[in-house]
């Protein structure tokens, strides 16, 4: 009472007042021959040269150096279906996160359709422009179709960031812990928690790494073969390749005599007690962000390592380690595509970025600020896609 506000100033949205990012030319047009060279007449040369060898437009064009950042804005952070203007604004900041970690020029494109043959359609055709496509916030299942649809049809590679950035970075994490613990990771008795586009591409690139026993879980619980509620045709394939004990029962009934608990789904899911009733030596990775599946003050006590995906607590598994190395390197050798090989170097180069004498249990995972990450990886997955035959370069 008595206090008049006379201006209000909030930060964040003054550093996205008028967008966060911008177009800028490399070359300054200063005299009528800078523009004769640019564009009319000389740009017909150049037009002409790349219509005889089209691959040259990796030389003289934007193609190149160019993601293109493709959402329906169905599946954004914690808000879920809120839209490709509301989802702008996070396209624009992963842009930012290309250009300022790995030197790469990306296009946030949110397209107002949620119809999967019109997003497939549309990146096929805005794809000449670009040199590699970074699906991003779409909503699963539907994201699993339009990723590999798109895979089929395009030359250049195309990854859902929301599966395939996790899963590189939590089998990262993983690496370490085993270094760590002195222990194959391939051995251990895993559950997932979630059954959605990272919780699945997770569960898969554990599956090709060679770990055997995974059980996933969604809100009905242990997914297993032919069970009859709350399926879908993901999960049914799900059910095939995971669960070789045919466990049943709800998350926390699973979870018991379990090694390595990994949340990707929501918060508070797990308790204390579900995780005194692991195996000795219990791995948490309560991924869920901002509020993790357990508040780690709660799981502290009773867990040899804990991660989460807050920059507030030890051990973040965050994305940004591992999208912009992989995408540097995928254009530096010009890939047609990207595979688990490459994934799997990914992972490597994170992890071993940490010596054995900076490994403890509140350090499994460099800083996505540490300047080697993206340089390291990159390297790693230009040498993966030339031994795999997905480079031109």
């Amino acid at each position: 009472q008595g206090v008049k506000v006379i201006n209000v100033l909030d930060r964040t949205f003054g550093m996205h007042a008028g967008g966060k990012i911008e177009v800028r030319s490399k070359t300054p047009i200063l005299t009528p021959e800078d523009f004769s060279r640019v564009y009319t007449p000389g740009v017909g040369r150049v037009c002409k040269d790349i219509y005889n060898e089209p691959e040259h437009a990796y030389n003289y064009t934007i193609k190149g150096n160019s993601v293109a950042i493709v959402t329906d804005g169905t599946a954004v952070l914690g808000f879920g279906n809120i839209g490709p203007k509301a989802a702008l604004p996070v396209m624009e900041g992963k842009a930012m996160i290309f250009k300022e970690f790995a030197g790469i020029d990306a296009f946030p494109l949110c397209l107002d359709t949620t119809d999967t043959e019109e997003i497939i359609k549309t990146v096929k055709y805005l794809a000449p422009v670009f040199g590699a496509v970074n699906l991003e916030d779409i909503a699963a299942p539907r994201c699993f179709e339009i990723e590999a649809r798109l895979m089929e049809v395009l030359d250049i590679p195309v990854i859902h960031d929301d599966q395939h950035g996790t899963a590189t970075v939590v089998l990262a994490g993983l690496i370490n812990v085993g270094r760590l613990l002195r222990k194959d990771i391939r051995t251990f008795r895993y559950v997932v928690a979630g059954a959605g586009a990272s919780a699945t591409a997770t569960t898969n690139l554990l599956i090709s790494y060679g770990v055997s026993d995974i059980v996933v879980c969604d809100r009905t619980g242990a997914i297993y073969e032919r069970r009859d509620s709350g399926m879908n045709h993901c999960k049914t394939i799900l059910a095939r390749k995971t669960n070789p004990r045919k466990v049943k029962g709800t998350l926390s009934e699973v979870m018991t005599g379990a090694n390595v608990f990994i949340g990707l789904s929501g918060p508070d899911l797990i308790t204390a007690d579900d995780i005194r009733r692991m195996a000795p030596d219990p791995i948490v990775f309560a991924l869920a962000n901002p509020d993790p599946e357990i508040a780690p003050e709660e799981a502290q006590p009773f867990v040899k390592i804990m991660a989460t995906g807050r920059s507030d607590y030890p051990n973040q598994i965050n994305n940004a380690l591992s999208y912009p190395g992989i995408f540097r390197g995928l254009l530096d050798v010009r890939a047609k595509g990207v595979n688990d090989e490459i994934r799997f170097a990914a992972s490597k180069a994170i992890a071993y970025l940490l010596n054995e004498d900076e490994l403890n249990e509140e350090n499994i995972i460099p800083s996505a600020f540490d300047s080697r990450v993206v340089t390291t990886v990159a390297d790693a997955v230009a040498a993966a896609a030339k031994k795999t035959g997905v480079a031109r370069k």
